[in-house]
Order: structure tokens, then sequence, then C-alpha cells
């Protein structure tokens, strides 16, 4: 049985997901086994403060301890842990690592914003694009918002933005990125006229409640009006109104703001939304890596 785990240390929650690869497929697909998110949202501290506290290194120490007796108990073939935005910004990130390694058993990367992209779109995603299609692939985290230009097979330019839906609700962010971020979109994405694709438990989160498109797929507009909607409501009315927990409630429109600024500004009408993420893409390495090996 060829399993792989990931562990994800993002800015908004933590996750550990093991995944068995179908070979039998057409193309190689991850069938989940286990998923656990556990909503830290360790980017609250550091995007004000620059640094995690004591508690909150205790509570990410105690859920690694947790993943590290699962993965003992679904063994599985090899394992990857990587942390983004907020480890890569506080002040203390390395000794965190150091910590988890040194109590948990687990190596734990901080990896920058370029890898953690190519790392999502290394997905069962791009089995299914069109090389001769131009595709911006769009990733709004917590901390940070990746964006990926793939064209003619191959990726060209990608580049990782200071902005994401944690650092909005805190207003903890350099105003500049945004200007930033419409220049690079007007100058490397608008040209190519690509189709777009998004990543994150928010755009999938917002395509179920706009209802309007194909379940895969999310219009501007209608991206526009559901934002819209969620933005009229209070956190406690998305909650009863959508079912939305409360680490999901505060930061959906945050993230609806950014990926409706990515499309305007890049000039696209619609946006497919796969789900996938960032551990899918690290077990998808980790099968491929493993294939070489085996010769």
């Amino acid at each position: 049985m060829k399993r792989f785990a990931a562990i994800d240390v993002g800015s908004n929650a933590v996750r550990l997901m093991v995944g068995r690869v179908d070979e039998d497929s057409a193309a190689p697909a991850v069938q989940k086994e286990a998923l656990l998110r556990v909503p830290l949202r360790l980017g609250a501290e550091v995007f004000q403060h620059n640094r995690l506290s004591q508690p909150l290194q205790f509570k990410l120490m105690k859920t690694m301890q947790s993943f590290r007796h699962l993965l003992d108990v679904f063994e599985p073939l090899s394992y990857r842990a990587c942390a983004t935005s907020a480890m890569r910004d506080a002040e203390n990130g390395v000794e965190t690592v150091d910590m988890i390694s040194r109590h948990c058993g687990i190596n734990l990367e901080i990896i920058d914003g370029s890898e953690e992209a190519l790392m999502v779109f290394s997905s069962q995603v791009q089995d299914a694009l069109d090389p001769q299609q131009s595709y911006l692939f769009i990733d709004v985290g917590g901390g940070s918002t990746e964006l990926l230009l793939y064209q003619q097979g191959k990726v060209v330019c990608s580049r990782s933005f200071n902005i994401g839906t944690v650092r909005i609700l805190h207003n903890a962010f350099d105003a500049q990125v945004w200007e930033q971020l419409r220049d690079w979109l007007e100058q490397q994405v608008r040209p190519v006229n690509p189709l777009a694709i998004g990543s994150g438990g928010n755009i999938n989160r917002l395509n179920r409640i706009a209802k309007k498109d194909d379940k895969k797929m999310i219009s501007t507009e209608s991206l526009k009006q559901v934002h819209q909607q969620l933005a009229e409501l209070s956190v406690d009315q998305r909650m009863a109104r959508y079912g939305l927990k409360p680490d999901r409630a505060d930061v959906i429109v945050p993230a609806g703001q950014i990926y409706l600024a990515v499309l305007q500004w890049a000039g696209i009408e619609t946006m497919h939304v796969p789900k996938f993420g960032l551990v899918d893409g690290l077990i998808r390495c980790q099968y491929e890596q493993w294939r070489l090996r085996q010769g």
C-alpha cells in the first residue's frame, strides 16, 4: 500500500493528512485516509508581535506530538512537514522548529512562498492541465498569497505576496503590498489572458455558498455577490446562516477580497476551484520521489 503523510503548519491552522496513492487509475490519485485540522492560528500572534508566545509554542508542540503518534499508527512510507508564512516571519521560528524536533521527533521545514506554491501546484490538478493553455494558479493563505503562472506545459514565473486573511483581519500588513500585487498582475499576467485556478479552504467554501456555478468553477460576478453578502453579516451570523466554523467565519471575507482583487487586476472572469492544498501536493511529491527510487 503506497501510503504517505503530510503536515502543513499554516498561519490559520495546522493540518495532518494521510493519503494512499491509487496507481490503478489513469493518473495516480491520492485517496485521503485521514485529515485532521487544528485551528491554532499562529499568524494572529506573529503578524502583530513578530514571534510566537510560549503558550502558543506549547500548543503547537502538543499538536505535533499528537501527529507523531498518528504517524506511528498509520506507518506511511514517508512523511513531510512544512511551515509557511507565520513561521517564516516569526523571530523564534527556528527555535520553535528545534523544539518540535527534540520533543516530537518531527522534522519541520520552513519553506518559502515560491516552494509553497510549487508544492500545491504539484498536486493532482497538474495532470488535468492543457499544455497549450495558460493558467494563473492562486493560493490565498492566512499569511501570504502565492501566485504562479503556467504556460506551454511549464511554470514560467511565480511570486509570493505578504497579504493573507489573518494579516488583513489584524491589519498587520504593509499597504503597499496591494500596489505591488496589482503591478505584478497587470504586467506579468494580464497580457497572457490565462485561466485561473483557485486553491484553499476559503475559496472552496465561497464556491459552495455561491451555488450558482459549476461545482468546480465560480465566476468573478458570483464571487463578488457572495463576498458582499458575507461582508454584510457579523461573524456570528455567518456561522449561523452558512454553518461556518469560527476560524473560517472571520477570515472568509478577507479571502474573498484578495481573490477578487487578483481576478480583477488579472482581467479574469472565471476561476476553476478544484479541491486541493499544500498537503495534497506534499503527498504527491513524496510519491513521485518514491517511484523514482524504485527505478
